[in-house]
């Protein structure tokens, strides 16, 4: 007789809650509904899908044992999330992930109670997860905090620092280090499952108590030895030592996609008594989806696809993207010169320096997420007399910051900085924006900070900074495609803190600072038809300003107007506070300056972004109407024109 096909559970559940009600026997057929359902929204909306595809086994595992939200789950990163997001309530907008006014791509606090706190950046969820027990424990609270934290996540410091001073947390903090690398596990299986389930029972802990308090009443060397013999022994068989000396009892590896050995365990953990304890699970980043675990990224971050064969939609021809420009700009810049190197902090393919890895690999440094250590290796090779350059998105190198003033700027050396995704950049939302480096950095002694208004400048940035040798430098530029120009054969080595005036006019004048010269550029149109004659600037550098060009427009023209894609504090304030310094504003001078709100933007089109930014060419259009006080009825009347 033929099996009568499986009633559905996913559709059953919409909480946690909903979850627990099910039979263990249950968990298998709901994690594959669940899988299912994840590869089929990413599929509409393009995303991060190989490492929620990875757990969706420890997320079933996880809402089933601990009671969520009361116990509080903590994702680092977050990309893993989706499955999370659809057993939390979130099923009926999963398909709106990424997308302007849908759900975010990560956790996010003011989305949901199952959201406790906001990631996006690596390395954070042992801290949080440290701060939530804590305060249960000052407060005499109930509740958990357990952490999810990958093997790469794991080679940032801050997950040790944590570590460090997690130890009088207790049994209120649960880590589980999610190993999709093999970079710490031995191969698991039965016998790693049987120990796992042994160490983590209340029986030995128990056992372990017990034989500590009579050694203890015994003598201080037979404790000592007592615990040097059950740690050898441990260790030996299970590896996690490491995390042992860190005050962490050890429980793994375990095989996070197998339910009948993750159930039990965390049941164990859930209702131990010592603690804080780290639970290792081995999983597969792009488990049971055979095109995410055949491909080499395991599809970490995918356009829409097709669900049956995996084929992911492709963006029309168009021009290279920025991150390719500047990659075979460096490549060039290398073999001209055995001193230029490249360090990534593990974004190889995402900065470009893959290629840089391909051609010299002796000179490709890849330090893992530690953005901290990338700036100061950095330094310590320009002390040397190499020509580093330090390959980071802008949202990234924040976590460095000390770093690039103490290490770099103070001392003064020639630290290259390649500051990829600058501004705003879509679907990745306010995490992953880089709307503060000019802010950070030009206010910075020693600083050279420029930013590439088009591919063909990005080509002459990546050139100047390799042949700057008197102090730090900095060349930012967007996410996305450049605008189409034909790349120089021969670089050009730019004059520091000299800016170029790419069309004259009379009336009105734009200094433009970044990839919004073109929409400077159609503001100028616009306003030229209306009898507003205008010159547009591509100033190119941040600091040094170049203040013999900005005096000559702000003295010459009725009203200026400066446009950046950066937060307050940059560029506009840099001319503001030039003009004040030289006297310019006393005069009655009519000084714009356009930038991003102050608030952080969410997910969405660039393009609408920046429109709700107010930063494209008809808000320019409209600053100067409104600084010179003119409509659209006097213009037209030719009043004032």
């Amino acid at each position: 007789m033929a099996d009568l096909p499986k009633t559905p559970l996913l559709d059953t559940v919409d909480t946690p809650q909903d979850l627990r009600k099910l039979a263990p026997a249950q968990l298998r057929q709901l994690a594959d509904e669940l899988r299912a359902e994840t590869i089929s929204a990413v599929g509409t909306t393009g995303g991060h899908l190989g490492s929620g595809l990875g757990v969706v086994e420890l997320t079933v595992a996880i809402h089933y044992v601990f009671n969520t939200p009361d116990d509080r789950l903590i994702w680092d990163v977050g990309h893993q999330c989706y499955p999370h997001k659809i057993l939390t309530g979130r099923r009926d907008r999963i398909r709106t992930i990424r997308q302007g006014g849908g759900l975010s791509g990560f956790t996010k606090r003011s989305e949901s109670e199952y959201d406790p706190f906001g990631a996006a950046h690596s390395s954070t969820s042992i801290s949080a997860a440290l701060g939530f027990a804590t305060a249960n424990k000052l407060k005499g609270a109930p509740g958990k905090a357990i952490a999810v934290i990958g093997d790469g996540a794991m080679s940032a410091g801050m997950a040790y620092e944590a570590m460090n001073n997690a130890e009088a947390a207790g049994n209120r903090l649960v880590v589980i280090l999610n190993d999709n690398d093999m970079s710490i596990a031995p191969p698991v299986g039965g016998l790693s499952a049987y120990l796992a389930r042994l160490i983590s029972s209340s029986e030995y802990m128990g056992l372990r108590s017990l034989a500590r308090r009579v050694t203890q009443k015994v003598s201080r060397r037979l404790t000592a030895a007592a615990g040097k013999a059950e740690e050898f022994a441990r260790g030996m068989a299970t590896g996690g030592t490491l995390f042992e000396e860190l005050g962490f009892y050890y429980v793994g590896p375990i095989d996070g996609h197998n339910l009948e050995h993750l159930i039990p365990v965390l049941e164990n953990v859930r209702d131990a008594e010592q603690g804080p304890i780290l639970v290792h699970v081995v999983t597969k980043k792009g488990k049971g989806y055979a095109p995410a675990e055949n491909a080499a990224d395991k599809y970490h971050g995918v356009q829409k696809f097709d669900v049956i064969t995996g084929a992911q939609a492709k963006a029309p021809p168009g021009p290279p993207a920025y991150t390719k420009v500047f990659a075979d700009a460096l490549l060039a810049e290398a073999e001209r010169d055995s001193t230029v190197c490249a360090i990534t902090a593990a974004m190889p393919s995402g900065t470009g320096l893959d290629k840089f890895q391909t051609m010299f690999p002796e000179r490709t440094f890849d330090v893992g997420i530690a953005e901290q250590h990338a700036v100061t290796f950095a330094a310590g090779l320009a002390a040397q007399g190499m020509r580093p350059f330090c390959a980071i998105y802008s949202t990234f190198l924040q976590r460095a910051y000390d770093q690039v003033v103490h290490d770099v700027a103070i001392q003064n050396l020639p630290v290259r900085f390649a500051i990829d995704r600058a501004g705003l950049v879509g679907a990745d939302g306010a995490t992953h924006a880089g709307s503060f480096d000019v802010t950070y950095l030009a206010s910075l002694p020693n600083f050279v900070v420029m930013a590439a208004a088009d591919e063909v400048e990005l080509v002459h940035m990546t050139h100047t900074a390799a042949l700057h040798d008197s102090g730090p430098i900095a060349l930012r530029y967007p996410r996305g495609n450049g605008i189409g120009l034909e790349l120089p054969k021969v670089p050009e080595r730019l004059e520091i803190g000299k800016g170029r005036v790419v069309r004259e006019g009379k009336k009105v004048a734009i200094l433009s600072l970044g990839t919004r010269l073109a929409e400077a550029l159609k503001a100028a149109d616009t306003l030229d038809a209306k009898g507003l004659s205008t010159t547009v600037a591509d100033l190119r550098f941040a600091k040094p300003l170049d203040e013999d060009l900005i005096r000559r427009l702000l003295t010459t023209h009725e009203v200026a107007v400066t446009i950046e894609e950066g937060a307050i504090g940059g560029l506009g304030a840099h001319v503001l506070t030039l003009a004040s310094d030289t006297g310019l504003v006393d005069a009655g001078l009519k000084l714009r300056t356009m930038r991003l709100p102050d608030v952080f933007q969410d997910q969405d089109k660039p393009e609408k972004q920046y429109d709700e930014a107010g930063l494209n060419a008809a808000h320019i259009v409209d600053t100067v109407l409104k600084a010179l006080r003119y409509n659209e009825a006097e213009l037209a009347d030719g009043v004032r024109a």
